[in-house]
């Protein structure tokens, strides 16, 4: 029976977190050769739905040591392509003002990882590369009030559930409820076993699927 208990609040414990656990990443640059290749999000952290930009920063050395300068019409010779799972898109950029910032605009519509193929040459250079960029976040990052607030009445009611199953268990084993025969008591073991499994699941999920 502990053993049970043991997988059953286990399974509630993992539930509740996937929906707890968010990777952070800043913009990712690769160098190649001597021009270095930064890519990432306008808007940070980029959330499902809403507006927002693949940035990029194209730079190479300038003239004095330690300095770099942006690398202008980097586009009109190297190709931009989107990529989610077995999803992908060209995209088209746009030149920023600030000599080597480019911007394509885009509205992510899964959550997730995204990820940018650049695929062309800068003066000569072959630039064959995948930048990953940060994953895409549910609105819940945004909620207010955040919506896991909500999940407090399920997450009370779900501990009552189990506290009112065990103390009908704990009856059975001291007496004060009768059973028919041992293999009756083995049998409503089994069935409050159940129980709080399935009211743990249940309850678990409905708390995921409103953080979400």
């Amino acid at each position: 029976m502990i053993s049970v208990k043991l997988v059953i609040f286990g399974l509630i414990g993992l539930l509740f977190s996937i929906g707890m656990v968010s990777p952070s990443f800043a913009h990712t640059t690769v160098e190649v050769e001597q021009y270095k290749i930064e890519a990432g999000w306008g808007i940070e952290p980029p959330v499902v739905g809403i507006r927002n930009d693949f940035v990029f920063k194209i730079t190479e050395p300038g003239e004095t040591e330690g300095s770099y300068k942006g690398v202008t019409n980097v586009f009109k010779s190297v190709e931009a392509i989107a990529m989610y799972g077995g999803a992908i898109k060209k995209i088209d950029i746009n030149s920023d003002p600030r000599p080597g910032y480019y911007f394509s605009p885009v509205i992510p519509t899964k959550t997730g990882s995204y990820t940018i193929e650049l695929k062309g040459d800068i003066s000569g250079t072959i630039i064959d590369i995948k930048i990953p960029v940060e994953d895409v976040e549910p609105t819940a990052v945004l909620d207010f009030p955040p919506t896991s607030s909500e999940g407090t009445a399920d997450i009370t009611a779900l501990k009552n559930a189990i506290s009112s199953i065990q103390q009908d268990v704990s009856k059975i084993k001291s007496g004060e409820a009768s059973v028919s025969s041992d293999e009756g008591a083995a049998y409503d073991f089994a069935i409050f076993g159940l129980s709080i499994a399935a009211a743990a699941i249940i309850l678990a999920i409905i708390a995921l699927i409103k953080r979400k």
